[in-house]
């Protein structure tokens, strides 16, 4: 990613002079990539989240929720960019926190007649719809054709996660980035986790999300996400 709120995060300061890509880039190649970032007590983090499923976590929620941990910490998100990536994953996916097709509760047969994007409706943790987006994907992620030759690779946990990862730090989907709306460092308010729907879908359940978000917010930060 080479884009502003990177670099502010890698040296602390806004720089000045001329803005553009190439300048971007080449700051970045000479800073080196940022380190990753995991959580230094896993056992207080989940004894956080658990609330959110009823107090309970099922072996499949755990194998999710850590896919995402584990490439949002490669892309050293800050905690207020997890938070809302972990809120993000809960709402799309009904609580699964593993990647769904869309009305999973029905049949393909009820999809293909009923959803006018088939065969690229909603799939993975943040539900990437429209051809348009699985062929960004499939470009940006390097899969080399195979998530356009069969979508349901979105459906796999590293790909959905890295969809969803590189998708709301770099605007795929909308436009609006995390970087919009969220800060850098330090914890963001429910406002502005309420705005960062924008990033996935207008302002769809954007206030119940930005509560999630807050928990998972409290829940990285009792886990010591750095």
């Amino acid at each position: 990613m080479t884009d502003l709120a990177t670099i502010q995060r890698r040296v602390g300061v806004t720089p000045d002079g001329k803005w553009g890509p190439n300048t971007a880039a080449a700051i970045l190649r000479a800073l080196g990539p940022l380190p990753p970032k995991q959580l230094s007590n896993p056992e207080a983090f989940f004894a956080r989240a658990r609330p959110l499923f009823g107090g309970k976590l099922d072996p499949a929620q755990v194998v999710g929720i850590n896919a995402k941990l584990k490439a949002m910490g490669a892309a050293a998100w800050p905690i207020s960019y997890a938070a809302y990536g972990l809120a993000t994953s809960f709402w799309e996916t009904a609580k699964n926190m593993s990647p769904v097709v869309e009305a999973y509760w029905k049949d393909e047969a009820w999809r293909k007649a009923n959803l006018r994007y088939y065969p690229w409706h909603g799939r993975g943790d943040v539900q990437t719809t429209w051809e348009r987006n699985y062929r960004r994907a499939d470009a940006e992620l390097g899969l080399g054709g195979s998530l356009v030759a069969n979508p349901d690779r979105m459906l796999e946990p590293a790909i959905s996660a890295d969809t969803m990862v590189r998708g709301m730090q770099e605007g795929w989907f909308t436009d609006k980035s995390l970087s919009d709306y969220l800060p850098a460092t330090g914890f963001a308010d429910k406002a502005a986790f309420a705005q960062a729907r924008r990033i996935i879908n207008g302002t769809d359940k954007a206030d119940e999300i930005a509560a999630i978000a807050m928990t998972w917010q409290q829940a990285l930060a009792d886990g010591g996400w750095a």
